[in-house]
């Protein structure tokens, strides 16, 4: 699998991730660090890397063009999410839960979505993400590399998918524990159960998207 392919790091979490003894230290500067800390994405190697809190801050300018971005800590929720069960369709996702994230070494959107063998990558059908883009504008306010789309479609039909914009070390953290739950083709009761404390999770933290998003 390529390097600048995001799923050879989202399929590898573990093994990007030393085993703690002791604690972890920064991938940067070998500092210890706590359980809860930050995070910077190499754009480059596609690795995540956990960091200290003044090693994150060397890489928060938004529009630089560097190596290494922070991953910020933004929670984003879409109430009027436009997504119904045939578009849901059109980007060949058999199960009905999504991650999208903007590749910018990629020029392209990337999907990928949880399976038996871990995370899997949809090529999305030209013209199809998108279609869903403009029909929700606020789509567009998802950093690239470092943001992702998380979608979930309901059970029932006629209900409206849950959709948040997340940092995406919560990806990380997602695939990592569908990996360990996952049962059967669906996911099973326990993925279920993870699942909807998940989300419950995000809309605790997240704020609506604003309407006026810049073109």
């Amino acid at each position: 699998m390529s390097p600048g392919n995001p799923l050879g790091v989202l399929g590898r979490v573990s093994a990007n991730r030393p085993a703690p003894s002791g604690g972890e230290r920064c991938d940067m500067c070998a500092e210890d660090i706590g359980a809860e800390h930050a995070h910077v994405v190499d754009v480059v190697g596609r690795g995540l890397m956990c960091t200290c809190r003044p090693c994150y801050l060397l890489f928060t300018a938004e529009h630089a063009h560097l190596r290494y971005r922070a991953v910020p800590d933004r929670y984003l929720s879409f109430p009027d999410f436009a997504l119904g069960d045939r578009q849901w369709d059109e980007l060949e996702i058999p199960v009905g839960l999504a991650f999208f994230l903007p590749n910018s070494a990629l020029g392209r959107t990337v999907a990928f979505y949880p399976g038996p063998a871990g995370a899997t990558e949809s090529e999305l059908p030209l013209g199809a993400w998108d279609a869903i883009v403009a029909a929700n504008p606020a789509l567009r306010l998802i950093a690239p590399d470092v943001e992702a789309l998380i979608v979930r479609m309901p059970d029932g039909r006629g209900a409206r998918a849950a959709a948040h914009l997340v940092p995406i070390d919560r990806c990380y953290e997602l695939v990592g524990a569908l990996r360990m739950t996952w049962r059967g083709f669906d996911g099973g009761q326990e993925a279920r159960r993870f699942l909807d404390a998940f989300f419950t999770d995000l809309a605790e933290r997240s704020r609506p998207a604003p309407d006026e998003v810049p073109r």
